[in-house]
């Protein structure tokens, strides 16, 4: 007869997600680095605030934008 502990049936805390536990050697949270050099900048203004800012999106008109300050302080940071 054969004995199994926790681990041997797979609930171990050692097991990893799909796709394993690989790191890119720069600490990044995707695991590689994609690099598509400098980012299209827009001209916006800060929906909370009203400064003049700039983000890495095409604002689309009735939807929010926050400056970088408004944004940290929606997200807790």
């Amino acid at each position: 007869m054969i004995s199994f502990n926790d681990n041997d049936r797979g609930g171990g805390s050692d097991r990893r997600s799909f796709g394993g536990n690989r790191r890119s050697g720069s600490g990044g949270g995707g695991g590689f680095r994609r690099d598509f050099g400098p980012r299209e900048m827009h001209k916006a203004k800060c929906s909370d605030c009203g400064k003049d800012c700039e983000v890495p999106f095409k604002p689309t008109e009735g939807k929010p934008v926050f400056c970088k300050e408004c944004y940290a302080k929606k997200r807790g940071f």
